[in-house]
């Protein structure tokens, strides 16, 4: 039997990337926009965040594969359940790759990781380049995923009521039905 609501840890999983994730996101482009905010802490910052979004979506991904979750409303259409689920494939494959793009890109570069990590990339400034754009439009491509999500979950709120944001909630869920 599927629950109505997905597990409380997976939900708190869920709220903290988010706001871990927006931040980075406005962290990320604040420092490649404004080469005076590129402080060392502010640095430091984005490295040990990408570093526990890391963690956090490893342990997310293990909850979900783990873990009953409930299932999209019966009367969803095809298409809009096809789009659900390729939506959060890549939403789950970006929250992975940023972090690891980050960590190659720090490698490549030379420069320090946090806490010591070993280097995942050969230090090549060729290959930091490529990697650096490439965390770049990650970044891009993850921000409009993100908007996109948002732009659905409103959607199951607001337009169909059909209870999805409340199965993601968090704190205790009331039925409105």
């Amino acid at each position: 039997m599927k629950p109505e609501a997905f597990h409380p840890l997976a939900r708190l999983l869920h709220w903290l990337m988010a706001v871990l994730i927006v931040a980075m996101l406005f962290i990320g482009v604040s420092m490649v926009s404004d080469l005076s905010l590129r402080h060392p802490l502010l640095i430091e910052l984005h490295k040990a965040t990408g570093l526990a979004l890391l963690v956090l979506v490893l342990l997310r991904i293990a909850l979900r594969l783990t873990l009953p979750h409930p299932p999209l409303p019966r009367d969803l259409p095809t298409l809009q359940r096809l789009a659900a689920g390729a939506s959060h494939l890549v939403l789950y494959a970006l929250m992975l790759a940023m972090p690891l793009l980050g960590w190659a890109m720090l490698s490549a570069g030379g420069y320090p990781r946090p806490l010591q990590l070993p280097a995942i990339a050969p230090h090549d400034l060729q290959l930091y380049a490529v990697l650096r754009q490439a965390h770049g439009w990650a970044g891009y491509l993850l921000f409009a995923t993100v908007v996109l999500h948002l732009g659905a979950a409103l959607m199951h709120a607001l337009v169909r009521r059909d209870g999805v944001l409340r199965s993601m909630w968090p704190g205790p869920l009331r039925r409105s039905d």
